[in-house]
């Protein structure tokens, strides 16, 4: 199966001296195109930044990073820049949207710098995706006028404009309420079962037991994965089990 991405032995530091500690110390990992990946552990134990590292949007200092056959440790920031705006799509726990724009132009701004000339195509793409997420009567809608799991769907909208190959979510459902969070995670698997790579960072283990493999971290190694089968809409309560197993026994 084809590796969209491949880590090899990250070493990402911080502080100097005295203070320096490895917050990756020596990660290796590999996600297969088509996978749905979840990064779970205590704070601090080095979730998002690995997600940073392996997105190429953090420099690591040691090891290397390969995305899509690119060696991103390598690569220039313009060429990063490029790699994440057209081949990557990133959503958060807080979307990023700016104030002054309507749902609409939120979702289309960060495409139009590769496409100005063809507005009305984007535009197209964009209601297309908001009719596929549920919110393609809020287009107009300022984005202090909708609610915090519309503003989510409005980032996942805004993520997958370039038809990303991987989708990262540094606790995509963590603001939300359980029924939102359940509306936003069926989503991600309907992206995913298109063929888009997921990778999600969560303390969630009712999030991760969407996935299909778990990575568990603690002091800036993986300290054990969990793989479970494709979620087909069933047995909920017995993948959350095995999760919260997980966590329990490895300390997590």
């Amino acid at each position: 199966m084809k590796k969209i991405i491949i880590g090899d032995r990250i070493v990402k530091s911080f502080g100097e001296g005295d203070e320096k500690r490895n917050v990756l110390d020596g990660v290796s990992v590999e996600i297969n195109d088509g996978e749905f990946v979840a990064v779970m552990g205590p704070s601090g134990s080095g979730k998002s930044t690995l997600m940073f590292a392996l997105s190429g949007t953090d420099n690591v200092n040691g090891g290397k990073v390969v995305f899509d056959g690119k060696d991103l440790s390598a690569a220039s920031e313009n060429e990063l820049s490029d790699i994440r705006r057209t081949s990557m799509g990133f959503v958060f726990q807080q979307p990023t949207m700016l104030k002054n724009l309507n749902i609409l132009d939120n979702i289309i701004l960060p495409s139009m710098r590769d496409n100005r000339k063809n507005v009305a195509e984007i535009s197209g793409k964009a209601r297309s995706l908001m009719k596929r997420v549920g919110i393609a009567e809020l287009e107009n809608r300022d984005i202090t006028q909708v609610s915090g799991g519309q503003l989510q769907r409005t980032g996942i909208c805004r993520a997958l404009m370039n038809s990303p190959k991987i989708i990262f979510g540094d606790e995509p459902t963590g603001a939300l309420n359980s029924k939102s969070a359940q509306e936003i995670m069926d989503i991600f698997s309907e992206i995913n079962a298109d063929g888009t790579s997921v990778m999600f960072v969560t303390h969630d283990a009712k999030v991760a037991a969407r996935t299909e493999r778990i990575m568990f971290m603690r002091d800036g190694k993986i300290v054990c994965e969990l793989k479970l089968p494709k979620f087909d809409g069933t047995d909920m309560d017995g993948r959350v089990e095995k999760v919260t197993v997980k966590m329990l026994e490895i300390g997590v």
